[in-house]
């Protein structure tokens, strides 16, 4: 009885400790480790042109943001973001783990900036800056 006692104490383990690495894209070249420990993030930069540019940013708390949530790696750490730019209020703690949302995971691979299906790279990715209408993503509930 111990045995088995343990054995679902191990697999509880592991799944808390994957779900808690799952908070993170392995791969994402936004995110930096630094030497000292700490990290730099960079955060997708906002157009140089279009409406984005005059448009009043949907605030987290406001309770405008219709779409996914897009799940952005910052200095404070993994927040849900109403868009991909990450700009001042635009942001929340994340939840993820917690809260079963629509989701969308912000990432840059290859020098370029994507939106992800999952927290993982390997599964569908577009472009953010691509035109529509290849820039539609994939959103799941997670």
């Amino acid at each position: 009885m111990k045995t088995h006692a343990r054995i679902f104490t191990l697999i509880a383990l592991a799944l808390v400790a994957s779900a808690a690495s799952a908070q993170f894209i392995k791969g994402n070249e936004a995110v930096r480790a630094l030497p000292g420990g700490g990290k730099q993030v960079e955060t997708a930069p906002l157009p140089s042109t279009g409406p984005i540019r005059s448009m009043k940013p949907c605030a987290a708390a406001a309770g405008c943001h219709a779409g996914p949530w897009h799940m952005v790696e910052t200095t404070e750490g993994l927040r849900e973001c109403t868009e991909v730019y990450a700009r001042t209020g635009t942001c929340r703690p994340s939840s993820y783990g917690t809260t079963q949302l629509a989701r969308l995971w912000v990432v840059k691979s290859g020098g370029e900036w994507l939106q992800c299906q999952y927290p993982d790279l390997a599964s569908k990715c577009v472009k953010v800056f691509a035109r529509p209408p290849a820039n539609l993503p994939f959103d799941a509930v997670q």
